[in-house]
């Protein structure tokens, strides 16, 4: 059996009858995106919140980074299956960079290579983290291009919802995970080491920016499953939410005039 048989045979047995959970395990995948690339493979490597202490499970998706020889449209329509099946296992498709494009985008995807450097596990192949850097410049620009989006994204978000409370409230727990990533790029600016605890790590930042960290710390809990907030404490929520962002972008902006001044 070829490899694309193998791949389509095992995703089909995950997709059935609704069982992807069960059936597209990181083992599975590994096996798959093996029998595409062979020797090829360099690189599978988990990495954010499942790789370093903030995963919950059936909420939390598994973030996984592939890093081949070579890559082509052929290779993409193999693993097709395979990325329909993890998709329904609540998972985003991986990222699947080759060699040289892995080496050469550390300065446009800083935040996602810092992330990747400190919460990481290599499930296969060797770790192609070595000699990777991210500069302070390109980490604070890229930083300031995703809240400002972040926050403009949140109001169309408001602004669809049409004041539906359930919409508001899934609006909030969907924003989560990207607000984390954030508010760990915000502490590494600072020369600081992000907490692994998204409790403590919105605290800090909202310590540092002088905004109110209620609302990020209760839909933290929320997401975990600790404290649920009520479809009628959305709308509050969401307002105190949109003006803590807004205050991490003043703060950013002090940052920058900071330094342009020295």
């Amino acid at each position: 059996m070829g490899s694309a048989e193998v791949v389509d045979s095992a995703a089909a047995a995950a997709a059935h009858h609704g069982d992807a959970m069960a059936k597209m395990t990181l083992d599975v995948l590994v096996a798959q995106l093996s029998a595409v690339f062979g020797d090829e493979l360099r690189s599978v490597v988990l990495y954010g919140s499942a790789a370093g202490g903030e995963h919950i499970a059936k909420r939390s998706d598994h973030n996984v980074l592939v890093i081949v020889k070579r890559l082509d449209g052929g290779h993409l329509r193999t693993l097709s299956a395979t990325a329909r099946a993890w998709a329904a296992a609540g998972n985003p498709p991986p990222h699947i960079f080759t060699d040289e494009e892995w080496r050469a985008s550390s300065d446009v995807f800083p935040m996602e290579y810092a992330d990747m450097l400190a919460q990481h596990r290599v499930l296969h192949g060797t770790s192609p983290f070595d000699g990777i850097r991210v500069s302070r410049g390109s980490l604070r620009l890229q930083l300031e291009n995703q809240v400002r989006g972040k926050l403009l994204a949140l109001r169309q978000g408001v602004l669809a919802s049409a004041g539906d409370r359930k919409a508001e409230l899934k609006l909030l727990a969907a924003s989560v995970s990207t607000i984390m990533v954030i508010f760990r790029a915000v502490e590494r600016l600072r020369g600081e080491t992000p907490s692994r605890d998204n409790v403590e790590l919105t605290r800090s930042v909202a310590g540092a920016a002088g905004v109110d960290c209620t609302a990020f710390e209760r839909v933290v809990r929320h997401v975990r499953g600790e404290t649920r907030l009520a479809a009628a404490d959305a709308p509050a929520v969401l307002d105190a939410y949109l003006k803590g962002m807004e205050g991490v972008v003043r703060y950013l902006d002090g940052l920058e005039a900071e330094e342009e001044d020295r």
